[in-house]
């Protein structure tokens, strides 16, 4: 069966009203619980706590798997303490934690005053990061000396009984392919344009590594209210996280963000289509089946709803959930 993944938004509300709104989705029926890790939000007036501390407390108020979706590797975070932080919160939380891993986005990477390379060396990066990462979670020793991170006899002096999962997001075959070698799943947009070429490149990697199939986690806002006004108001900042080019380019701020979803002429329609934004909950239920099509093993479900978040997970919890595992 499918599961059903509720993610917190940390991008849209505070750490705190995140805390309840994972409280409320494991009540309501949700099979685990993801944030995202931004540094800044998609619109100026958002919020940016941060993922990791979150992890944390969120871990001992709710008993699901839970984890990042997704951190990226390429810049603000140093892979030896990415590896460290992942590690200490499996060792509290045992069997619970996943570690969703990208190659990042130019708004939470350039205000931390990195540089910003083509995808290609983006992925190069990852796929540097993947490696040193997996080696300390098997309790190597390592030296390596990658230009834009070193470690040097590094080494996880705490340890869990065993490693945290490992989910690696891709947006194109490249890094479908890096998927493949290191991630116990592949973690994509719910693109239905997108996702065979992803998944394909996906599988194929890992058949030439000799490893089974992993998870195939696909990604969506989620939005409801009472009025299909209030949910398309509610949402509508995240126009910005639509266009292909806030995720390729060096678009740094939460300003130049809205100011590119303006000029690509990102609509109301264009957020229906890329999200599941809706007062009907007939509609998010034939939605989420229409990604199960794609061949998911899970559903991630990102809850965007500015106008009434906790409504969205009433909702999935009385409506949408039995009414897909029905």
């Amino acid at each position: 069966m499918t599961d059903y993944w509720f993610s917190a938004s940390h991008e849209q509300f505070t750490p705190s009203a995140l805390i309840e709104q994972a409280v409320q989705a494991e009540a309501a029926g949700f099979d685990g619980i993801g944030c995202s890790d931004h540094f800044q939000p998609w619109f100026p007036d958002g919020e940016s706590g941060n993922a990791w501390v979150w992890l944390g407390a969120a871990g001992q108020r709710t008993s699901l798997p839970l984890g990042t979706g997704v951190t990226a590797l390429v810049h603000r975070y140093h892979p030896a303490v990415v590896a460290q932080a992942f590690i200490t919160l499996e060792e509290l939380y045992p069997g619970r934690t996943f570690l969703g891993v990208g190659s990042g986005e130019a708004l939470n990477e350039i205000a931390c005053g990195a540089d910003w390379p083509s995808t290609g060396e983006q992925i190069e990066r990852m796929d540097q990061a993947l490696d040193v990462i997996t080696r300390l979670w098997a309790g190597e020793t390592v030296t390596a000396d990658h230009g834009w991170f070193a470690v040097k006899e590094a080494k996880l002096h705490t340890r869990a009984a065993s490693r945290p999962k490992l989910y690696v997001s891709a947006f194109g075959p490249q890094a479908a392919e890096v998927a493949g070698r290191y991630g116990d799943g592949v973690w994509t947009l719910a693109d239905p344009e997108g996702v065979p070429e992803i998944l394909d490149a996906y599988r194929a990697s890992r058949t030439s590594a000799g490893l089974p199939d992993g998870r195939v986690i696909l990604h969506t806002g989620i939005a409801w209210a009472a009025s299909e006004e209030a949910v398309i108001d509610g949402a509508r900042g995240w126009r910005g996280a639509q266009p292909d080019s806030v995720y390729k380019d060096a678009i740094g701020s939460p300003e130049a963000i809205q100011a590119q979803a303006d000029e690509d002429g990102v609509d109301d329609d264009a957020l229906r289509e890329g999200f599941v934004v809706s007062a009907d909950p007939d509609e998010h239920i034939a939605r989420i089946r229409e990604i199960e099509g794609l061949g998911a093993d899970v559903v991630c479900l990102q809850n965007v709803s500015g106008a009434d978040p906790e409504g969205t997970i009433r909702v999935y919890g009385e409506t949408v959930l039995p009414a897909l595992r029905g």
